[in-house]
């Protein structure tokens, strides 16, 4: 599939439900003036636990409801998708098309003192091994430890805030990687940084956290400033759509950003058995 980029057009997010708010965040940040459209597909979260085919059928049917707007980028903000389905949505677009793993791991090896690093993230993410290979592309002699956390999504999910239940959810989730001597914790789900006070507070002032939402924002900023897609004139309007209960989506969608925001629902539509794989 090939789709014209322009400075006009907007930047296309897609996730599993509200985790990839927190790269629209980032994005609003550092790329002020673009527009977004997002699609959150909260009726079918979590992907996680869900077969890589299925995964994989989500996300195209996903794609092709979002390229109805003029993309002229597209970030696939949910790691369970980005490492069972990137590679190929790359091969169907002609644009730029981000994953958030790559970038994460990245921002891990930077900040690490010892090379010991912790991931987590859904049981789809963490079985696929994605991010081990990432890490030790770059430096072979790390010491990775993954652990799959299927209680936090529906955590974040369901809007859970700092209440008991929510710390001891957080508190059984990380038990495994507590006492491994990691110094950096990779949040490798985008649903986690929303609950990231109750982690970080779990895991101990020694272990830093990563969120791969700056350092995917900061590299989609200078893919579109080299091939010169970047807005330079009037801020465009941005688009959120989710496949479950509008409401709730926008409730937690206006609080993580700060701003007014308006929510539409769109049921994803069925893909013919030719594009799936």
């Amino acid at each position: 599939m090939d789709q014209q980029g322009e400075t006009q057009g907007v930047i296309g997010i897609l996730d599993s439900g509200v985790g990839g708010l927190t790269v629209v965040k980032e994005m609003f940040r550092q790329l002020p003036k673009e527009g977004v459209v997002y699609f959150g597909d909260t009726m079918r979260c979590p992907y996680g636990p869900r077969p890589p085919r299925e995964v994989r059928m989500f996300t195209t049917e996903i794609v092709h409801f979002l390229s109805r707007y003029p993309l002229k980028a597209l970030v696939i903000a949910c790691n369970t998708a980005t490492a069972v389905a990137l590679q190929e949505i790359r091969e169907q677009f002609a644009i730029p098309v981000l994953g958030v793993i790559t970038p994460g791991a990245r921002a891990a090896i930077k900040v690490s003192q010892g090379g010991r690093i912790g991931v987590i993230g859904t049981q789809g993410t963490v079985q696929s091994g994605a991010y081990e290979r990432a890490l030790k592309q770059i430096d072979p002699t790390l010491t990775v430890v993954s652990h799959a956390c299927p209680t936090l999504v529906p955590l974040v999910e369901s809007g859970g805030g700092d209440t008991e239940l929510s710390r001891e959810i957080v508190r059984h989730a990380l038990a495994p990687l507590k006492g491994q001597g990691l110094d950096t914790l990779i949040l490798g789900c985008t649903h986690y940084p929303l609950i990231a006070p109750l982690i970080a507070r779990e895991m101990g002032e020694e272990v830093t956290l990563i969120s791969s939402a700056e350092e995917t924002a900061r590299e989609l900023s200078t893919i579109l400033y080299h091939k010169r897609l970047l807005v330079e004139n009037n801020q465009h309007d941005s688009y959120f759509f989710t496949s479950g209960e509008p409401a709730s989506f926008q409730m937690i969608a206006e609080d993580w950003l700060g701003r007014s925001v308006q929510v539409e629902q769109e049921k994803t539509p069925s893909l013919p058995a030719s594009l799936i794989r």
